[in-house]
C-alpha cells in the first residue's frame, strides 16, 4: 500500500474499488459527470483541496478530462496534482464492450501503471507525515453523541454546518473527512462548541 496524504479524485467506484486495493487514501469520486450538478459534493471537495490538497487520477478519454477540467476550474491549481495513466487500447473485463474511445480507464490498467503515472507526477517525492496522531473512531461519534442516540442527526448536522461541510455526508463518510483534515483534539473543540454554541 502506498500512503498518499492527497485526497484521490476518480470518477467512479470501480476506480476506487482499483485504487483502495493499492493506495492508503482518501479517495472521493465524482460520480462521473455528476459532479457538474451536485454542489454539496463540489463544497467537499474544495475543502478537501484547502486542508489536504488533490491528486486528480481521472480516465485518459475526453470525459476523464472534461471531469478533470471541471475541478480545475473550481480549485486553485496550487492545491492539485495531476496524475494521468497512457492511452492503453481494450476494454474492461466487467464491460461488454470497450468505451466510446476504445481506452481502459483507470479501473482496467494493471496496478503497477498507475504506480508508474503516481510517481511521474512526482507523488512519490511528496514529505508525507507518519504521525502516530489519535484517529477519530465510531465509538467517539457514538460517545459525543453524532451517531446512535435520539437527536444525534441533529447535532451532526450542526458539526456540519460548524465545519463548513455537506450536511448529507452519512456517519462514516464523517468519519473518513474529520480524520484527513482534523487533529483529535481539534475534532473535540468542534464538538464542544457545536454542542454549547
Amino acid at each position: 500500500m502506498i500512503k498518499i496524504d492527497r485526497v484521490v479524485i476518480v470518477e467512479g467506484k470501480y476506480d476506487k474499488i482499483k485504487l483502495s486495493s493499492i493506495l492508503d487514501a482518501v479517495i472521493i469520486e465524482t460520480d462521473g459527470f455528476g459532479i457538474f450538478n451536485d454542489k454539496e459534493k463540489q463544497m467537499l471537495i474544495r475543502k478537501l483541496a484547502e486542508t489536504k490538497g488533490l491528486l486528480i487520477l481521472t480516465d485518459s478519454d475526453s470525459a476523464g478530462f472534461k471531469i478533470r477540467s471541471f475541478i480545475r476550474g473550481m480549485v486553485p491549481q496550487s492545491q492539485i496534482i495531476n496524475a494521468y495513466i497512457p492511452d492503453i487500447f481494450g476494454k474492461e473485463k466487467r464491460k461488454t464492450e470497450a468505451s466510446k474511445e476504445g481506452k481502459l480507464g483507470v479501473e482496467g490498467v494493471r496496478p503497477e501503471i498507475i504506480t508508474d503515472a503516481l510517481e511521474k507526477a512526482g507523488v512519490f517525492c511528496e514529505t508525507v507525515e507518519f504521525s502516530e496522531r489519535r484517529q477519530i473512531t465510531k465509538l467517539d461519534l457514538y460517545e459525543d453523541g453524532l451517531t446512535g442516540k435520539e437527536n444525534s442527526d441533529a447535532l451532526r448536522k450542526k458539526l456540519l454546518k460548524y465545519l463548513d461541510l455537506p450536511e448529507r455526508l452519512t456517519a462514516n463518510a464523517l468519519l473518513q473527512v474529520l480524520n484527513t483534515f482534523l487533529t483529535f483534539e481539534e475534532y473535540k473543540n468542534a464538538v464542544e462548541e457545536v454542542k454549547n454554541g
